[in-house]
């Protein structure tokens, strides 16, 4: 995929193979405490290149971005790896102080601060909410009016509902008040990125003056949009100063709250992270580093942890996974496999050719999808189907009910005959965006194309393959694409994150408004059953549509040296790295 993480969730693969350095402990000794050792260090291999520091907006929000992400930053709350909400009292704590209407009050704790030394404050939870909330924004796509200021890739429909927030007077809180109840109010926010820096980047004299600005800036208004010079500067950079494949000269755009801080990265190749020694507002970390390499190649990743190269791997699973995991487990390395919440899917652009929609169920009925599965998933998960739903995953309670009348069932089979009636002779050219460094990818691109082309399509790649390939998500260069989303198993938003007609993550256009009543009433009941009946019937809608199709869910695998202890997968978009902190030496 990247993996895309849907901000509560997305993910992908893409990188080449390369060689980092050996994973011997290296800096300070190692010491014993307890029955463990603290200090020395470990690799751990990845699927993905690191391509930005802001794993929050749309651009930056893959699934290896998020998990330096996770090491180098703290908050309010975490996700353990049954997608429970783990407060973290020792950061700060959020309460709700009224539930009609709903007011949640965030306060930092005295003394958690930015790894330069500048504490983190209400300056930080009013830019966080700033770029969550697209209070500011007055965008009218279809007129191609106003602005869009922070392309946030989380779903805004929940912070949208809040007003301008109120300011503590100690200069660590923020109270949040919701117009109308919100299902997910314990996941919606938490802290960002660093104002200060945002404010000095954008031209400010420093954070008081941002918050000044936020506080002053008027509601977006679709219907009467209003350029915000001052605002859209603080956005821009917030939306893409922070990326980068390389170390910034600059150290304020790779500050840390958590218990590690980057120290170099070598681009598209490998990255290393050290311990944040005045980090004390959670889990205190057992490793002084991290070594991470980068390699999208299974056999590779296979290989490394084989030579001493890796001492954790987390690959992306292909049909070929089953033998070269055996071997490893013959070999005393603990291996374990596990259902991911995410899958992989065909998007569909609602432009160029499948501006038709018979065009686009034309397409859909040439994807051999039952080939993909066999081809990638393979023998990892006996008797292994397509995905049959856009929302639920196998094994949820909804699920079989859901896809007997979804309309899944009318691209069951390959249907060439019924595509080339519904193109009537027509031979469109289709581009296809996906990470060609990425097996899995390329592997189920070469099977569309050789099935599509037999009903009259010609597909072609849409010519990515670098490491940020996914920044072209949502443009004009391609037709379809081939990605992965995977969530946190938390909560509803990941489904308006997609699907809400211009939504953060909602890269190929799609818009029913049958659809956008269902996902604003999910948002605001708290009733299980509720929520499981509107993800029914909004599953529906997208399959009436051609929207695209789901291929499968994804399967997670990680392999551990001997030598480490203390690594356990999430089905999340973090893997192993939700409790990195407890990554340690083994005795």
């Amino acid at each position: 995929m990247p993996v895309r993480r849907l901000m509560q969730y997305i993910a992908a693969a893409m990188v080449t193979a390369a060689a980092v350095a050996g994973c011997s402990s290296g800096g300070t000794a190692p010491v014993v405490a307890g029955d463990a050792k603290r200090g020395g260090s470990a690799t751990v291999a990845e699927v993905n290149a690191f391509s930005s520091f802001n794993p929050f907006s749309t651009d930056g929000n893959t699934d290896i971005n998020t998990k330096i992400g996770a090491a180098t930053h703290s908050g309010f709350f975490s996700l353990d790896d049954k997608s429970v909400v783990v407060r973290n009292d020792k950061f700060g704590r959020y309460e709700k102080v009224s539930d009609d209407p709903l007011k949640v009050r965030y306060t930092v704790n005295e003394g958690v601060r930015w790894s330069d030394g500048a504490p983190i404050d209400a300056g930080d939870l009013l830019l966080s909410w700033a770029a969550g909330s697209g209070y500011f924004d007055d965008a009218n796509p279809a007129a191609g009016t106003g602005t869009r200021y922070f392309s946030a890739a989380s779903d805004t429909s929940g912070l949208a509902a809040t007003g301008l927030p109120d300011l503590g007077d100690d200069g660590r809180s923020i109270t949040l008040e919701y117009s109308v109840p919100y299902a997910d109010w314990q996941t919606a926010f938490d802290v960002g990125l660093p104002a200060h820096v945002v404010a000095a980047k954008a031209g400010l004299a420093d954070e008081e003056d941002l918050v000044d600005l936020i506080k002053g800036s008027a509601k977006g208004n679709p219907e009467k949009p209003a350029a915000n010079a001052g605002l859209k500067k603080v956005a821009d950079f917030w939306n893409n100063g922070f990326d980068t494949t390389g170390l910034p000269d600059d150290p304020s755009l790779f500050l840390s709250s958590g218990p590690y801080i980057v120290r170099d990265i070598v681009p598209g190749t490998s990255m290393k992270l050290v311990r944040n020694r005045d980090y004390a507002w959670g889990t205190e970390p057992w490793l002084d580093e991290i070594n991470v390499r980068f390699t999208g190649n299974l056999s590779a990743a296979v290989d490394a942890l084989r030579n001493g190269q890796a001492d954790i791997i987390s690959p992306q699973p292909s049909a070929e996974a089953a033998g070269l995991f055996a071997g490893l487990a013959q070999q005393g390395t603990t291996v374990e496999q596990y259902s991911q919440s995410g899958y992989d899917h065909l998007d569909l652009n609602f432009s160029g050719p499948f501006a038709s929609e018979d065009v686009r169920k034309a397409f859909l009925k040439t994807v051999p999808r039952q080939d993909i599965v066999d081809a990638v998933v393979g023998d990892l998960v006996p008797d292994s189907k397509p995905l049959e739903s856009q929302v639920f995953l196998p094994g949820q309670p909804k699920y079989a009910d859901t896809v007997k009348n979804n309309g899944s069932a009318d691209y069951a089979e390959v249907d060439i005959d019924g595509a080339r009636k519904l193109l009537d002779g027509a031979t469109p050219t289709v581009r296809i965006l996906f990470n060609r460094d990425n097996p899995n990818r390329a592997e189920a691109f070469a099977l569309i194309r050789d099935s599509a082309q037999r009903a009259g399509f010609r597909v072609v790649d849409a010519g990515q393959g670098s490491a940020d390939w996914a920044k072209s998500l949502g443009g004009a260069g391609y037709d379809a694409a081939l990605l992965g989303w995977i969530g946190t198993g938390a909560g509803v938003g990941r489904v308006p994150q997609i699907f809400r007609t211009g939504a953060g993550s909602n890269f190929n256009g799609f818009s029913d408004g049958d659809a956008d009543k269902a996902m604003e009433q999910l948002s605001t009941t708290t009733d299980l059953g509720k929520q499981d009946e509107l993800l029914a019937g909004i599953d529906k809608r997208i399959w009436s549509k051609a929207y695209g199709l789901p291929l499968y869910q994804t399967v997670g695998a990680i392999a551990v040296n001997p030598r480490v202890a203390g690594v356990k997968p999430s089905p999340g978009p973090l893997g192993v790295w939700w409790d990195v902190s407890e990554w340690r030496l083994a005795q």
